[in-house]
């Protein structure tokens, strides 16, 4: 396969990771200042908000990471081999675990939706959640199936 069909691909998966790139830089601290001045009477909001959104940064961009070398091994024809289903199992690794990060962060979005009676900010928490837990399913799905063309092709290599 020539080596520039997958470059759509990774344009995409750049300009995917600039928004959230730009949300942290902007828009966590005051995400956090706001969290803070709702729950005052709470010392450590502030940093539980910063914390806890930027943890999900870091599975976030390592999922991106693996999928720009999964485009990668697609390039060089190693699209069926064991590290294109380790790629996706860390993939899939890393949309859990996101998914467990927003899960231990609701109580931001539960605060932030009641003090300013927006119930759409508990629904994007729970948007988050749901897409990234759909993510890992799909990557799962994928692996289980990467990994059984990589059997049967292992096996007709061995038929002849």
């Amino acid at each position: 396969m020539k080596r520039g069909t997958t470059l759509f691909l990774k344009i995409a998966v750049i300009i995917i990771g600039l928004p959230v790139l730009a949300v942290c830089i902007f828009l966590v601290p005051e995400i956090a200042d706001y969290a803070a001045q709702l729950a005052a009477d709470v010392a450590f909001m502030k940093y539980y908000t910063l914390i806890g959104l930027y943890a999900a940064a870091i599975p976030f961009y390592f999922a991106l990471y693996q999928a720009f070398k999964l485009l990668s091994y697609i390039d060089t024809n190693k699209a069926f081999s064991q590290i294109s289903v380790k790629a996706l199992k860390t993939i899939k690794y890393c949309a859990i675990a996101i998914s467990i990060i927003y899960v231990i962060n609701m109580p931001i979005f539960y605060l932030i939706g009641e003090v300013d009676d927006a119930p759409g900010v508990i629904l994007i928490g729970m948007i988050i959640i749901f897409a990234s837990m759909v993510i890992a399913v799909f990557a799962a799905v994928l692996q289980k199936l990467l990994k059984e063309a990589i059997d049967i092709k292992s096996e007709n290599d061995l038929t002849v």
